[in-house]
């Protein structure tokens, strides 16, 4: 059984009433609201949701998803690729995806972007760009997005996938050519310090899909050079299956010598047939139909509690993001909790019996002693307590608390 105890609270509650004197023999019902570890998913379909663009069935579709989605999930991932966010330069979709932080936000959950450089799904129009002014406008887009956005969106994927960068050659675009002419350390150090500069508390990620020791030496070179990275981001998309236990342990202990918090910020398991081992780029897999399967959906569930007991069971890991909610996203996957024609999937109800159930105190009722003290022990939190008509509400943050309740 794994060990979870690094992210709970040994909590000390003295009660009192407001004339200072102890609330004995009492009885008080403690209830946890939300998790302070962030549970996250991508679903890009919530920015026409938010914005009210969808009518009839399609919004009512999406308001049964959205529903689901937030009694699981507090944290959100939305999307910032420049070449959709500005597919025409000067007129970014910054109102859109504001409305949808806010949606969001008052939902309960935290957002990310993602991202803010990227050599894929860049700003086209920066080819008419010399090398200086795409790195100019590249720095510019960063500062307006973190600036733009901030007390909304305080967390960023800064960079991706930049690993492969100054190699990919797949179709000329700005981010490469800049990369080939700076050099990996220099572009990253260039675009964090743009960042840091617009929110300088925001929560910065460099992510990648790239687990390999490449990856290491590249954040060991950002950290000599000076780089100030809040969080290592770790894609673990498993289209061609799970990678088991003792793999995901392994590259946990590889990342977390660095000791800067770890995301998983792009995790897939899919419920239909595994994508063939041979393909090296998972986009060239290319298919029209990708069923999800009965066998897959029970694969599927069983394989995403294992990741994510593991996951959770190790202290580096602040967050887990699941890519995406719905089945026919990226690559047109059945990677999602909820099928095309709107089934959910055993993936989503074996999950929230770890995170709204074994991981979570739904209602817990503790009488104080002569002193008014009553004591627990919970998951990290957002928590509400209640004595009779009356309610308030406290958050568990460190291994030991000590809160004080006026009544």
């Amino acid at each position: 059984m794994s060990n979870y105890e690094h992210r709970k609270s040994t909590v000390t509650l003295k009660i009192k009433r407001v004339d200072g004197t102890p609330l004995k023999n009492a009885e008080v019902v403690v209830r946890q609201t939300k998790h302070k570890f962030l549970f996250g998913c991508a679903e890009f379909s919530v920015v026409p949701f938010a914005n009210d663009e969808l009518q009839g069935k399609e919004k009512e579709k999406f308001e049964t998803v959205f529903e689901k989605f937030l009694e699981l999930f507090n944290f959100a991932t939305l999307p910032f690729y420049w070449a959709r966010f500005e597919p025409v330069k000067g007129k970014p979709d910054t109102i859109r995806l504001k409305k949808t932080a806010e949606w969001l936000l008052s939902k309960g959950c935290t957002v990310k972007g993602h991202p803010l450089c990227w050599h894929t799904l860049t700003a086209p129009w920066l080819l008419e760009m010399d090398n200086q002014q795409i790195l100019f406008a590249q720095l510019e887009r960063i500062r307006r997005e973190v600036s733009e956005f901030a007390g909304l969106i305080d967390m960023w994927d800064v960079i991706n996938e930049v690993v492969i960068m100054p190699i990919f050659n797949k179709y000329d675009n700005g981010i490469t050519r800049i990369c080939k002419e700076l050099g990996r350390i220099r572009l990253v150090k260039e675009v964090f310090s743009a960042a840091i500069e617009a929110n300088p508390d925001g929560i910065f990620l460099i992510n990648d899909f790239n687990t390999s020791v490449a990856y290491e030496i590249l954040i060991e070179g950002l950290l000599e050079a000076g780089v100030r990275i809040d969080a290592i981001g770790i894609q673990s998309h498993m289209h061609q299956g799970y990678w088991g236990v003792e793999k995901t342990q392994e590259i946990l202990e590889r990342f977390s010598r660095f000791n800067i918090p770890i995301h998983f910020t792009e995790t897939t398991i899919i419920s239909g047939n595994l994508m063939p081992p041979e393909i090296e780029d998972l986009n060239d897999y290319k298919v029209d139909e990708w069923p999800s399967t009965p066998e897959g959906e029970e694969r599927q569930a069983m394989e995403a509690v294992m990741h994510y007991k593991t996951l959770f069971a190790h202290p580096m890991v602040k967050a887990i993001t699941w890519w995406n909610f719905l089945d026919g996203g990226w690559l047109n996957a059945p990677a999602g909790f909820i099928t095309k024609d709107g089934r959910v999937k055993p993936v989503y109800y074996e999950l929230y019996k770890l995170i709204k159930g074994e991981w979570w105190i739904d209602k817990l009722t503790l009488v104080t002693d002569e002193n008014g003290t009553a004591n627990f022990s919970g998951y990290m939190g957002d928590y509400e307590i209640s004595c009779q008509d009356r309610k308030t509400t406290f958050k568990l943050e460190n291994k030991k608390e000590f809160i004080e309740i006026t009544f």
